[in-house]
């Protein structure tokens, strides 16, 4: 029931409901309408009386009321367009998310399996029981191994990250929802949202009264109209004038206990006040002392730390910085890779082995066991968790999660079944199985990630490192960007930087990096045109090939076979049967330009992509690149096993495939 000011009209000819609201809704200017009895007290007439003005004196829930209709937007009252498609049983209800195209962003942490018409949690981790829209809660299903303990489950099975919009809210829910027993489920809420993200103002069609505009964390989003607020329950843009009068108007009359029970509430307020002052003044002195000694960490070899996520988040980010990936109990890994078992042991990269873990709801997950001799610290640690966090290309492995402990630093990865791309193409006996076209769409795979970091995402990244050890390749042979632990961000339109400690890998550095730290995206394109000859070829660059009384490298052998028009010579003999003669001369061609001696003359990684995929296009002729040759008197053999040697601050990798 509800009173608002005096109507501007009376509609005598309305003499039924229905005829006073076709009445209002055939004038565009009519907001509201009231059909029925005489009102002294709200100067209302009998019959059929409307408002074309914005109302005044509005207020809800008033004894003696009267029922008020309203003119909105239909979309005002329907469900949001964002709501992903049902997943079986399961309706899936804003913000949820099960991909990119529905939901909020945030809350993308279900996958819907269709075939089985089975919603997932967590990659796959644990299925979801039920949903319920009206509480934000819903019901997973756990390990039935750990069902028993459900004091146990609190630190060990699930953890979320401070930034991740879930808390668990019962570790041992036991409702009658299915068939399960009870202590075998978790009860989990989700967090109402904020405006929804936005691109343009298309995006915003289905959230009436708002506009895409720059919210205060600076992201994009449907920000309400003005004279409108957002609801975050109600997921809708309200009246801020209605809001307001409802407020404002409503002011019951305090009676004398009424005014005594607040007199007792702000006294026992202002003690627990005192008390909080002085917890938080003790808080504070801690939290200054371990700033203080968080600076010395990272040159310790051994710390300690408790097994919390909130220490662990605290130590590995700064104060400013979320990690926006779970972390994941010492306890949970040990139990998937079975205490690190060489059985599970994938291979070994450059800071440290690699194994496979089998997680709840048969998920394997890759987890890369970080050396402490490996030179990766916990700055570069620490590079690799917020920074990975924060992309998504189908060309980039995806971090899952991590875990620091002690001195354990661990990351876990995406399972990629068919390892990484250096143990087929310098395999005598694997790389058969890498025809030409299987290269070819590698080599447009590798192209497209480093466009996305160079250019396409929303940091402009340099990855420093990249090599065929750190490109990875999933069940489809589709190629993925991984190990960032040595990447950096450069801000705006920068794209290049130095630094005093040089790193990276042998026959993969350019030779400004190498020689004057001077690194930039151009490095990357560098690195990118050895990896192309390199699958070419099917040799490393390091490999020595005898010409005369010198020794070239893949590079210059590559150049010489390019002036003397051999280009063909280069191709492993494997390919001969399955490659494209034009085809390969053209990346040979590509290769010689992404390897040039000065970063003005090699291509940027647009226009690599446009080389690679056009037919028409006619490509500029190479010039003579650095470091082709050495004499055979200095030639030295190279160590096929992976070492660090560190001179000036300079650290060089030798590579090793995994």
């Amino acid at each position: 029931m509800m009173k608002a000011g005096k109507p501007d009209f009376r509609a005598a000819s309305a003499k039924s409901e229905n005829l006073c609201r076709q009445g209002c809704l055939s004038n565009c200017n009519c907001l509201a309408y009231y059909f029925g009895g005489p009102s002294i007290t709200d100067n209302l007439e009998q019959g059929c009386s409307m408002w074309t003005s914005v109302l005044t004196d509005l207020q809800e829930d008033i004894d003696r009321g009267h029922n008020l209709s309203f003119r909105v937007a239909v979309s005002a009252i329907e469900t949001t367009s964002r709501d992903c498609q049902t997943c079986g049983k399961h309706i899936i209800p804003y913000p949820l998310s099960t991909g990119p195209n529905c939901g909020d962003l945030s809350y993308h942490s279900f996958i819907c399996n269709d075939s089985r018409g089975q919603l997932f949690f967590l990659n796959n981790s644990y299925e979801v029981i039920n949903i319920n829209k009206e509480d934000r809660r819903f019901v997973i299903q756990v390990n039935r191994q750990r069902a028993e303990n459900c004091d146990a489950r609190s630190g060990r099975v699930l953890q979320f990250s401070p930034s991740m919009p879930f808390n668990v809210t019962n570790w041992c829910y036991n409702e009658p929802l299915t068939s399960i027993q009870a202590g075998q489920m978790i009860e989990i809420t989700w967090k109402p949202p904020p405006e929804p993200i936005c691109n343009s103002l298309k995006d915003c069609r289905g959230w009436p009264d708002s506009n895409c505009s720059t919210a205060i964390d600076k992201r994009k989003r449907c920000l309400c109209n003005p004279n409108y607020k957002w609801n975050n329950l109600t997921l809708k843009c309200i009246s801020a004038i209605v809001a307001d009068s409802n407020r404002s108007e409503q002011k019951p009359q305090l009676s004398v206990n009424r005014i005594a029970v607040i007199i007792s509430s702000l006294a026992i307020a202002i003690v627990m006040l005192a008390c909080s002052l002085c917890f938080v003044v003790y808080r504070r002195r801690i939290l200054a002392n371990r700033k203080e000694s968080r600076k010395s960490i990272a040159g310790n070899p051994v710390f300690y730390l408790d097994d919390s996520e909130t220490q662990a988040a605290d130590l590995v980010v700064g104060d400013d910085e979320i990690v926006d990936v779970p972390y994941f109990s010492m306890e949970s890994i040990l139990a998937a890779t079975d205490n690190f078992s060489d059985t599970n042991k994938l291979g070994s990269g450059g800071f440290g082995p690699v194994y496979k873990g089998m997680f709840p709801g048969e998920t394997e997950i890759a987890v890369k066991r970080l050396s402490s001799h490996s030179g990766q610290g916990l700055e570069e640690f620490r590079n690799e968790v917020v920074l990975i966090a924060k992309l998504q290309h189908r060309n980039l492995v995806r971090l899952l999660g991590y875990c620091i402990q002690r001195s354990e630093k661990i990351l876990l990865y995406e399972y990629m079944p068919n390892k990484s791309l250096d143990t087929f193409i310098f395999d005598q006996s694997r790389c058969i199985l890498l025809n030409w076209n299987l290269r070819f769409n590698i080599i447009l795979g590798i192209a497209r990630g480093l466009l996305y970091l160079h250019q396409d995402s929303r940091l402009r990244i340099i990855h420093r490192d990249l090599k065929t050890g750190n490109i990875l390749l999933d069940e489809e042979m589709n190629p993925k960007i991984s190990d960032f632990g040595l990447a950096r961000i450069v801000q705006g339109y920068e794209t290049e930087a130095n630094t005093q400690k040089v790193v990276g890998t042998y026959g993969y550095m350019s030779p400004e990096y190498a020689l004057e730290g001077l690194f930039s995206v151009k490095s990357d394109v560098y690195s990118f045109g050895v990896i192309l000859l390199e699958i070419i070829g099917g040799k490393r660059n390091t490999t020595g090939f005898y010409r005369s009384e010198e020794v070239l490298s893949l590079l210059g052998y590559a150049w010489r076979l390019w002036q003397e028009n051999k280009a063909m010579d280069l191709v492993d003999k494997k390919l001969l049967e399955s490659c494209n003669g034009t085809e390969v001369v053209k990346c040979i061609n590509i290769g010689l330009l992404c390897v040039q001696d000065d970063p003005s003359d090699r291509p940027a990684m647009s226009n690599v992509l446009t080389m690679l995929s056009s037919e028409t296009t006619t490509l500029p002729s190479p010039n003579q690149p650095t470091f082709l040759a050495r004499r055979r008197a200095s030639s030295t053999s190279l160590s096929s096993k992976a070492e660090t040697n560190s001179i000036n601050e300079i650290t060089i990798s030798a590579e090793e495939g995994r």
